[in-house]
């Protein structure tokens, strides 16, 4: 019987895809929403359609603030750390021009 090979495309995809983590502000509002996505202006595009519980209440969105992974662990771990408090200060200092230049993540 013939050895079927595993899909190497989702393998590779899974762990060599460019990832943004992404700031979002509410206008409104001012929130601020935390997450990753393969395709930014298409995520941007369904927080500001309405398609993400929590966002959905306080669209629309703008980005103010974006770092790039080069996979979706290492991407998750900086979500995580920019969703707890000491990244919330990270943002807020990135934000009142604290922080500048180059922003690796």
């Amino acid at each position: 019987f013939p050895y079927v090979l595993p899909n190497i495309t989702s393998l590779f995809e899974r762990f060599f895809v460019m990832v943004t983590i992404y700031v979002i502000q509410s206008i409104n509002t001012n929130k601020l929403y935390v997450g990753m996505a393969e395709d930014l202006d298409n995520r941007l595009m369904e927080h500001n359609a309405g398609k993400s519980k929590y966002t959905a209440t306080y669209k629309p969105w703008k980005i103010i603030y974006t770092e790039t992974a080069e996979n979706f662990h290492d991407a998750r771990k900086r979500e995580i750390y920019l969703k707890s408090t000491a990244g919330k200060k990270f943002i807020f200092k990135y934000l009142n021009g604290g922080i500048t230049g180059s922003l690796s993540a």
